[in-house]
């Protein structure tokens, strides 16, 4: 015949909540090992010690959402005033500039750059509508999310003042009203290796895309 096992002890104790209230006295009694030093402590201090443990843990989550949500208003607000900036601009041949202006400006981005093609005929002598290869415009309307990752040479990456001190790039398919063919490509680079990576999140850089994409349609011959 098995003898009584501590899960036994355990599904009692757990099944029988008045034990304790009918044995107060075996709270006072019973000692257990302090996870702060091998003192022996009584069950109500192991209790509080659990508890505070417990608390502190809140305290440090609370902290980490804080410090998350006053980051999210910062991007918000940055990109709040990038909008504005491309709204504020009533000239069509200078949003490109501002746009890439104003992204490096309010979100610290070292090297920026952006190409269109298949622009209205007055803006084709611009230098935002520079020839660019039938490989590039394939790839950018190929892209269904930005690409992130280390500089490989990419013709885009050329667009930049410094190629050789950019390491990673993020690339950025430019669309009008959610055609599948791309009409342009924006390009972000660092020198930081680390700053567009393959498994970095791209909601944000999306929401990049769509708002440049949707200011720079009115570079488009009109439909």
């Amino acid at each position: 015949m098995n003898g009584i096992t501590e899960g036994d002890i355990a599904n009692f104790l757990a099944n029988t909540p008045g034990f304790f209230e009918r044995h107060a006295e075996l709270l006072a009694s019973i000692q257990l090992t302090s996870p702060h030093g091998q003192r022996a402590v009584s069950l109500q201090e192991r209790q509080m010690e659990m508890l505070r443990d417990k608390i502190k843990g809140l305290e440090f989550k609370i902290i980490e959402m804080i410090r998350n949500g006053q980051e999210n208003v910062a991007i918000a607000d940055r990109l709040h005033r990038w909008t504005r900036a491309l709204l504020l601009t009533a000239a069509p041949s200078q949003l490109p500039q501002v746009l890439v202006d104003e992204l490096k400006h309010q979100f610290l981005i070292p090297q920026a750059a952006v190409r269109l093609w298949g622009v209205a005929e007055a803006y084709e002598p611009l230098p935002f509508a520079k020839p660019v290869s039938g490989d590039v415009r394939s790839f950018a309307s190929s892209l269904t999310l930005p690409y992130c990752g280390i500089n490989s040479g990419f013709e885009a990456a050329g667009w930049l003042d410094d190629t050789s001190t950019v390491m990673s790039v993020a690339l950025i398919p430019l669309r009008h009203a959610g055609a599948e063919a791309a009409f342009g490509l924006l390009v972000l680079g660092s020198p930081d290796p680390t700053r567009y990576t393959a498994d970095m999140g791209t909601e944000f850089l999306m929401r990049i895309g769509e708002i440049a994409g949707g200011a720079l349609s009115r570079l488009l011959p009109a439909q």
